[in-house]
């Protein structure tokens, strides 16, 4: 019986690129889509926290995930986004090459990481989504912030 209902749960993500590759975060923990505003760059944060935004009066800090990823930098452009996520009570900002889509899938399509994956990065890996033509990376953000470096 308890199969039964695993099998039926839903999970709702918001799935967005980062170089050609498609990740996704638990629609619960976004607040909001927003496109690149000015960016407040404040001094000797890590080298992945681009700055602070101000979000109708409240400061954001604002997060690379590229560079928190080790990925190439890359300049942002028409399609790149800041989503707004609450992260164990902390209101983060995350910088992203764009954002897909909402998307609703079965949580048994979810397959844990792979055992390769035991770089520091690996373990903000929640599991892989298998879709029919791609594979959507599930990321764990709260591991992913709390984790420094």
């Amino acid at each position: 019986m308890e199969s039964t209902m695993v099998s039926e749960q839903i999970l709702q993500l918001v799935t967005f690129t980062l170089e050609k590759e498609e990740y996704a975060v638990n629609i619960l923990s976004v607040q909001e889509i927003n496109r690149i505003t000015e960016i407040t760059r404040v001094p000797n944060a890590p080298d992945y926290v681009v700055g602070v935004i101000n979000l109708r009066g409240k400061v954001i800090p604002v997060v690379n995930l590229r560079k928190k990823f080790g990925l190439d930098n890359k300049e942002t452009d028409d399609s790149s986004r800041v989503i707004i996520m609450d992260i164990q009570g902390i209101t983060y900002g995350l910088v992203v090459d764009s954002v897909s889509e909402v998307l609703r899938i079965p949580a048994n399509i979810v397959e844990p990481p792979p055992q390769m994956a035991s770089s520091a990065s690996s373990m903000f890996i929640k599991g892989i989504a298998k879709l029919e033509n791609r594979l959507i990376i599930l990321l764990d953000i709260d591991k992913f912030l709390g984790q420094q470096g």
